[in-house]
């Protein structure tokens, strides 16, 4: 069982929301907003990241995560597809 959060997990799931945050369809103002907090918990999970909080590295990571799949839930914004680029 894994009960520990390492900088190993972290930077991977990091470098995977990085990916999604940089490649965003946003289709109307509330998705501007929404990926502005998204990237602060980015940014956040960073921070904690430096000063070796892992836990909360791990759970800004998280609250991004949770934040990018509610938005695509509701249509605020989504990842673009490949075809896009």
């Amino acid at each position: 069982m894994n009960d520990k959060v390492t900088i190993e997990e972290i930077e991977k799931w990091a470098s995977k929301l990085d990916d999604v945050s940089e490649n965003v369809e946003i289709f109307d103002t509330r998705g501007e907003s929404m990926l502005g907090n998204m990237r602060a918990y980015i940014s956040d999970s960073q921070h904690f990241k430096q000063q070796g909080d892992l836990v909360r590295s791990f759970e800004a990571l998280v609250w991004a995560w949770a934040i990018f799949e509610i938005c695509s839930e509701l249509g605020v914004f989504n990842q673009k597809s490949t075809e896009d680029e």
